[in-house]
């Protein structure tokens, strides 16, 4: 029993951690909270890792049931989520230098940014994206014992405080850089989440066609019948 329980931790953890990819998410982060204090970029990826926690919690939880009540599909959760990343990767593509500014409008313009991208694109649909909620919906709903969906309710837990613990200590990477580094990083990753973005909406559109071919093959099937 406990080989089996360790064996299903392993293969949960890595799951996780290869879909999640704290190390990808500290490096947006960082890109995206250049020019934020310590304690911002606290409260950043505090809020992050608390929403997207809650969010793989529940889907993990009643995921199917979530998904069959909006009639929602993974696919267009999937499209939904590489729009939303590629609008945010545009603007950092395009990110440029701003004017002087009085300190109080700089600072009013920080906590604005800190309470946009925590949520969005951070906590979703970056950490708790389409590929995150599919593995641990499939993670829950093979586990075949109480015992084994609290390794993957744990699994979720690791994953997004070590995705809190890499954006905190991303700053130092930002502070090695400097401002030049700054702005080279966020066009780098702007470029870099653009991809990633764009990877999602194909992997949404080829779900969707797979699923509406399945539906005719299905439909075929029965009118055969």
């Amino acid at each position: 029993m406990l080989a089996a329980l360790t064996e299903y931790f392993f293969v949960a953890i890595v799951g996780m951690f290869v879909i999640v990819n704290p190390l990808t998410t500290a490096f947006v982060f960082a890109s995206l909270t250049a020019d934020a204090d310590d304690e911002e970029r606290e409260q950043v990826a505090r809020r992050a890792v608390v929403v997207s926690t809650g969010m793989l919690f529940s889907f993990a939880l009643l995921g199917s049931l979530i998904f069959q009540l909006f009639g929602i599909t993974l696919a267009a959760f999937r499209i939904a989520g590489g729009l939303i990343l590629f609008g945010i990767a545009m603007n950092m593509l395009n990110k440029s230098e701003a004017p002087d500014h009085d300190k109080a409008d700089v600072r009013k313009s920080k906590a604005l940014l800190a309470q946009d991208i925590s949520i969005v694109p951070l906590a979703i649909p970056f950490i708790s994206g389409p590929g995150a909620i599919a593995t641990a919906m499939i993670l829950t709903s093979e586990a075949p014992g109480f015992w084994y969906s609290i390794i993957v309710f744990f699994a979720i837990l690791v994953t997004t405080i070590s995705c809190y613990f890499t954006m905190v200590y991303s700053k130092h990477v930002i502070r090695w850089l400097g401002q030049s580094g700054r702005r080279i990083l966020t066009k780098v990753f702007g470029l870099i989440l653009a991809v990633i973005a764009i990877q999602f909406v194909i992997n949404g559109i080829g779900d969707a066609v797979t699923d509406f071919i399945g539906g005719l093959n299905g439909s075929g099937a029965m009118s055969e019948d």
